[in-house]
């Protein structure tokens, strides 16, 4: 049997990695990819769940790395200018220098995560099984694809391995912010009826990011709110407006407000962390239940059960 790709097997080979051009919002097209390739060319199936990795798992993995180096340029840059300015000299020499290594840094980092999906849809144009570094070879010895292989009989991908690729990689996009809960809904969408695993997990993945979601813009306008309130009763010129009584109510709700809004600055990252935890249990083979929202998605489904979903 000639595995070589088809017209059809590139195009959308193609597609699903240039989606990551979109920056998030075309995290759905390698599902979509996969679900009308699947069972019909491993080399499209592969190379869009491939993409889908870039584009949840890969993010991931590159803000992390981003932020990283952003942190450890700024702290270096600072401690080398405040010795600068304890030697005598002036730390604007280095500051200059500095920001202009960073800013460059940071701009070709930014550059290099989209210029992988570029080379990348060039090669599949081509033909070729392209891989990304690291993650490639990997998905596919778990995914059980050869890229090489002929044989009477295609043996496809390994179908549970799939369902648990796409679930894992809707909770690592939690940190796609609003779009990231695209994956889920699409995987739902196509496959709910097929797989009760890939069904409830991608149900409690919604829900978990839609409250996630929620919950940061929440901080935001408490934050918004409580600064606003803050310079209302201190005023501009920080004399409190409407007399004493006034003014130190105002300051101590606008204080609470903050205080509130800063906790829960303080527990988003917390969640995204549980998200990415999520993402690692099920590829490892858990059906992960999320504290509190696994079980409330589990008594959901049990009292809506449906005649056509097969437990994956």
């Amino acid at each position: 049997m000639n595995t070589t790709p088809t017209t059809e097997d590139r195009i959308w080979a193609v597609i699903s990695h240039l989606s990551s051009l979109a920056f998030g919002m075309g995290i759905l097209l390698p599902i979509i990819g996969w679900s009308d390739q699947r069972r019909k060319s491993n080399y499209a199936s592969f190379q869009s769940l491939q993409a889908l990795g870039y584009q949840s798992l890969g993010f991931t993995i590159w803000i992390l790395s981003y932020l990283l180096l952003i942190i450890i340029g700024l702290s270096v840059m600072l401690v080398v200018s405040v010795q600068a300015g304890d030697g005598g000299g002036s730390g604007d020499l280095f500051l200059g220098p500095g920001m202009i290594v960073i800013f460059i840094v940071v701009v070709g980092f930014f550059a290099l995560y989209f210029l992988l999906p570029i080379v990348a849809a060039i090669a599949c144009a081509l033909g070729r099984d392209f891989r990304y570094p690291i993650m490639g070879n990997r998905l596919a010895r778990y995914l059980g694809y050869e890229s090489d292989q002929k044989s009477e009989e295609q043996e496809w991908l390994v179908e549970e391995h799939e369902f648990r690729w796409v679930a894992a990689m809707g909770h690592f996009s939690i940190l796609v912010m609003l779009w990231g809960m695209l994956a889920p809904l699409t995987a739902l969408i196509l496959f709910g009826k097929q797989s009760l695993f890939l069904k409830f997990q991608s149900i409690q993945t919604l829900v978990y990011q839609a409250g996630t979601t929620i919950l940061y813009f929440a901080g935001t306008i408490l934050y918004a709110f409580g600064l606003f309130a803050l310079i209302a009763s201190m005023g501009l010129t920080g004399q409190s407006e409407g007399g004493p009584p006034f003014g130190i109510i105002g300051i101590v709700i606008s204080g609470a407000v903050l205080v509130l809004a800063m906790v829960i600055v303080l527990l988003i990252p917390l969640l995204h962390i549980l998200g990415q935890w999520a993402g690692y249990r099920v590829l490892k083979g858990d059906n992960y239940r999320y504290p509190l929202v696994g079980g409330l998605v589990e008594k959901f489904l049990s009292r809506n059960p449906s005649s056509e979903e097969n437990p994956a």
